[in-house]
């Protein structure tokens, strides 16, 4: 879930192209769109992936008008764990969106996540059911990502300690993951601001897999942000901030260390950061 270049992103698309053009152009059987970001940190589902450092990050989508749509995205990595090979994460989309309702948005695919070059046994496919509307000026998400069991999110490493010493713990287990999230957007009247928020909540293996990381480092927890963009005029430029964190705690985390910990000053890595973004929306 790339909340942060997501949101920044849509809202640049939504407020780049004129209410009247909306109205006369025809649509398009098949339209491309993307989106480019720089941000100071990149988190993913609260947790820093890029060891608290800038990450540039670039998604392309292609849509047929059928609602059927394939995409990806990609991210540099650094310092969780040992992603090792390119340090970079590579996610494949696919799915299919349908209108549901007055005016809702039925979204369903399959994420497969992909570190090139890196530890093996570390892809993992994650599908996912995502609704969305408005209610007035503000746009709604709710989404639930279900990873089955694979060896990807297993545990296969009782603690940081153990990752680090490169001794499997239970090779080749195989652990699910649920995530549940909501997304909030909204434009602030008379101005080029867009407020957004999201929460989210993670259910899986409280442990290290095979990359010594985990998509829920402590089993269960919260994350959270809360922040605005700004859309530049006359640009396809915006310009993000936000405060991310998480209701993980150094105390409940300590197993995790020092994989779970930043190496500029042995901090968690999932604790609160103000993120910067700068994005842009083709």
């Amino acid at each position: 879930m790339k909340v942060l270049p997501i949101l920044a992103a849509a809202g640049a698309a939504l407020f780049a192209v004129p209410a009247a053009a909306q109205e006369t152009a025809p649509p398009k059987p098949i339209t491309v769109t993307g989106s480019v970001a720089l941000v100071s940190d990149y988190r993913f589902r609260g947790v820093s992936q890029s060891d608290e450092e800038m990450a540039i990050q670039g998604g392309l989508t292609v849509a047929h008008e059928s609602g059927l749509y394939v995409g990806t995205w990609a991210s540099n990595l650094a310092g969780w764990g040992t992603f090792g090979g390119a340090n970079m994460e590579l996610d494949l989309i696919g799915g299919y969106k349908m209108p549901v309702g007055g005016g809702g948005t039925l979204d369903v695919g399959l994420t497969w996540y992909m570190y090139p070059g890196g530890a093996s046994k570390t892809d993992f496919a994650e599908p996912y059911v995502k609704l969305s509307g408005t209610i007035g000026p503000a746009s709604l998400l709710a989404g639930v990502a279900y990873a089955p069991k694979q060896e990807a999110l297993g545990n296969w490493y009782a603690t940081g300690a153990a990752a680090q010493s490169g001794v499997y713990t239970k090779p080749g287990d195989k652990q699910d993951n649920l995530y549940l999230w909501g997304d909030f957007a909204a434009a602030v009247p008379t101005t080029p601001l867009t407020a957004k928020a999201h929460i989210g909540y993670s259910d899986g293996n409280p442990g290290l897999g095979p990359n010594g990381t985990s998509v829920a480092p402590t089993g269960k927890y919260w994350d959270w942000m809360l922040g605005a963009d700004l859309a530049v005029k006359g640009t396809p430029l915006t310009l993000g901030v936000a405060y991310v964190d998480t209701d993980i705690r150094q105390r409940e985390s300590a197993y995790l260390l020092p994989n779970f910990s930043s190496t500029k000053d042995g901090g968690p890595i999932a604790g609160a950061q103000v993120v910067f973004s700068v994005s842009a929306a083709f």
